[in-house]
């Protein structure tokens, strides 16, 4: 059995945005090694196991609810094995329903899921106990890339390598990551396999000082949120709150997008979340992932990056400038970023959505929709094209399956899991 990874091993992916201190990445390095390298973008994640069906992705509809659930229970105690803490966030029925209750009463719907928090600073050793158990077992081929997967006779056949190696196999398990997604859907173009398009989820991240969360934070620690903005009825959804965290960025390819993460022993005082807008294109439009990129290009051609904006600013239609900043009460946790304006990047719907849903915010947490408050752009995630899978994950290529979030089938760490097991069970089944 071979793994073939594009990244390096997860024992040496060092990023310096990771350091002692959050500092800005000035290497650019190929790949990066926050999104490639073995354990995959969630290496260096802050590590959250949502565990509910509800969020994380769409394999309810390939093995159904319940079949779900035992598999989020299987996948949960393998993480647990290999070092996941024992503590779970929001089992408190009375605290969550109550929180419910006050979000009902304003407009917002509560999707409550039990946490389990790793934290950035110990995913990775999780991920290396895990991959220290397959020594021996399983051959890994790091910095290694795959050019084109093989097909005979309509059966997967193997990969051929950038450097033109070709590697036989009679199954093919596809995970390519987040940023690998474009990848994928150039491969599915050339073997004539099928696409569906996932909504393309494009917003902002926003900070905020942690006291102002901190009365859904200490009962939920990840609170998900639902609205449906009072001007256009889009879905506007909070996604990776991080409680006392860092805001990050991160590169897919060609462009620099913002995310967030926690550490399990550091506090920054502040609190962040991405609120993303989710968008459904119809046909004629057939490339979400092209149009989620050309916003963050936007963004990284006017803010050499990732641009932060005063949320009191962007209100009054003025650019936050340094000097603005610095007045601000709220200190930056990404220090590589530059102050501007961010009407410039965003469509004004997606820019009218989050505004009106910090207002509904507002009502239910006070304080989030504070001029102080702190907006990073941009934040997409890039899974937005989806294979057409059977219920094995198995492609129309027999013995080719597509796993993870780089397959659109998926939108964490528990479903990304999940959605391994079930195609390495089927793939047993084949061999």
């Amino acid at each position: 059995m071979l793994l073939i990874e594009k990244g390096l091993d997860i024992g040496k992916r060092k990023c310096p945005a990771r350091g002692v201190q959050p500092i800005g990445c000035e290497i650019g390095c190929h790949p990066c090694s926050i999104t490639c390298g073995w354990g995959g973008a969630g290496a260096f994640s802050d590590g959250k196991l949502t565990l509910s069906p509800e969020v994380g992705g769409w394999l309810s509809e390939y093995v159904g609810r319940a079949g779900l659930e035992e598999l989020i229970t299987y996948v949960d105690r393998l993480w647990v094995e290999y070092g996941a803490p024992g503590r779970v966030h929001g089992t408190n029925h009375d605290e969550v329903e109550e929180i419910r209750q006050r979000a009902m009463q304003v407009g917002l719907r509560l999707v409550d899921a039990p946490i389990r928090h790793v934290g950035t600073d110990h995913c990775p050793q999780v991920l290396q106990a895990m991959r220290d158990a397959l020594s021996g077992k399983v051959d890994v081929a790091t910095r290694t890339t795959v050019q084109k997967i093989l097909v005979e006779d309509g059966k997967a056949a193997g990969v051929e390598l950038e450097d033109g190696q070709v590697i036989k196999a009679r199954v093919v398990i596809v995970a390519p990551g987040r940023e690998g997604n474009a990848w994928i859907f150039d491969e599915a173009h050339e073997l004539g396999l099928g696409m569906i398009n996932n909504p393309v989820d494009i917003g902002l991240r926003v900070e905020v000082p942690s006291i102002v969360m901190e009365p859904l934070t200490s009962v939920l620690y990840e609170s998900k949120l639902l609205y449906f903005s009072k001007s256009f009825e889009d879905e506007v959804r909070t996604f990776c709150m991080n409680p006392e965290g860092f805001v990050s960025r991160e590169a897919y390819g060609d462009v620099i997008t913002v995310n967030g993460h926690s550490y399990s022993d550091r506090r920054s005082g502040y609190t962040n979340f991405a609120l993303l807008v989710s968008t459904r294109f119809t046909e004629p439009f057939k490339e979400p992932i092209a149009y989620g990129k050309s916003i963050a290009r936007l963004a990284n051609l006017l803010g050499e990056d990732i641009i932060i904006q005063r949320l009191g600013d962007l209100q009054i239609g003025q650019r936050t400038t340094e000097e603005r900043l610095a007045r601000s009460t709220i200190k930056p946790t990404l220090a590589k970023c530059t102050p501007g304006d961010l009407s410039f990047v965003l469509p004004f719907r997606h820019l009218r959505d989050i505004l009106d849903m910090l207002e509904t915010m507002d009502e239910l947490v006070p304080g989030v929709n504070s001029r102080e408050t702190l907006l990073y752009g941009v934040e997409v995630k890039f899974y937005s094209a989806r294979l057409e899978l059977t219920n094995d994950l198995e492609t129309k290529v027999k013995n080719l399956f597509a796993v993870g979030d780089g397959a659109g089938v998926t939108r964490g760490l528990v479903q990304a899991s999940a959605s391994g097991v079930i195609a390495a069970r089927a793939a047993i089944g084949r061999l």
